[in-house]
């Protein structure tokens, strides 16, 4: 099969042949057609992104989406023929999705949204799965409820907006404000965080009462601004860069709750993989209903422009990145 090798830091693409892999009992190899590239792609390629065990060389990519090619023994969830989406590789040694084939693990897949084209799918997987953690599994958003998502414009923090948004919350994001109408779009109420400091958004939208929920997807001093932004007894922070030294004093003194995501888990350590699949599946579901949508970025990438495509990435993109390997 032909796979993009990358051989060294920053390195370039090399197309190589690869032998094409068999798949194993509990396994899916799956013809890739989009190749979604996220932050933590371009910093393995660099040779940083210590935290995803994945050394070089090495086929990069973790998204995709595709259709099903064969299936290995006690997969009965798929069949050949099947269009699939899922979080697969591209870290702890895993082969990725840069490639004709990757090899599945059946747990981590889930049937595409129908309503979704194959890029658009391939966008999802890593940010759906990051904002549920997020939103569903950690903080429980539930109707009634004031929810801030910091960066509600990036990658994480849309897909956040519409979680929150379809599970009844009022719901706000902090934005640029070249990003307004972005925010706008997907059911939030924009937060310019250059012109605001948390103490006046907080008495401009809260009361001075806090946010029942902040999930914070930035990091550094975004978790200190949340920590003092949250609403007492009741408040919960999130983060899924939550990777540096803060003080938990300003939340303690409100009583509030901390907790983090770390998305990759299930692939680096192979336990709770099926609750990946279980989450793709019920973002498809949204996306069906019209209530899910990844904001892409306005250019096309192929095979031949992948390098291009992790330039886009590393100067800060508007909207998701994909890769498509398969045209249409």
């Amino acid at each position: 099969m032909l796979a993009y090798l990358v051989s060294e830091p920053n390195g370039p693409f090399t197309p190589v042949d690869l032998p094409r892999p068999i798949p194993a009992a509990g396994q899916v190899l799956v013809r890739v057609h989009a190749s979604g590239v996220n932050p933590l792609d371009t910093k393995i390629r660099s040779g940083q992104g210590a935290h995803a065990h994945q050394p070089l060389p090495a086929v990069l990519g973790l998204d995709m989406a595709g259709a099903v090619e064969e299936v290995g023994p006690h997969v009965t969830a798929f069949h050949p023929g099947d269009q699939v989406y899922g979080m697969v590789g591209g870290v702890a040694g895993i082969p990725g999705t840069l490639a004709e084939f990757v090899l599945a693990d059946a747990a981590l897949l889930a049937l595409k949204p129908q309503s979704l084209s194959m890029r658009q799918s391939a966008a999802l997987p890593l940010i759906a799965i990051t904002a549920w953690e997020g939103i569903v599994d950690r903080a429980n958003v539930r109707a009634g409820q004031q929810v801030l998502i910091h960066a509600g414009a990036g990658g994480v923090g849309h897909i956040a907006v519409q979680l929150a948004v379809a599970r009844g919350a009022q719901v706000f994001a902090t934005v640029s404000p070249d990003k307004t109408a972005i925010a706008q779009r997907f059911g939030a109420t924009p937060i310019d965080y250059r012109a605001l400091t948390p103490d006046q958004y907080v008495q401009l939208h809260t009361a001075g009462q806090g946010f029942d929920v902040i999930y914070d997807t930035v990091g550094g001093p975004t978790i200190d601004a949340s920590f003092a932004a949250v609403k007492p007894y009741t408040g919960h922070v999130v983060s899924c860069l939550g990777w540096t030294t803060h003080s938990l004093a300003p939340l303690s003194f409100r009583g509030a709750t901390y907790s983090g995501v770390f998305t990759l888990m299930p692939l680096l350590t192979g336990h709770h993989r099926q609750a990946h699949g279980k989450i793709l599946h019920q973002i498809a579901q949204l996306a069906d209903s019209n209530q899910l949508r990844p904001l892409l970025n306005d250019h096309h990438f192929t095979a031949a422009t992948i390098a291009e495509a992790h330039q886009q990435v590393e100067s800060g993109s508007l909207g998701k990145v994909v890769v498509e390997l398969i045209s249409g």
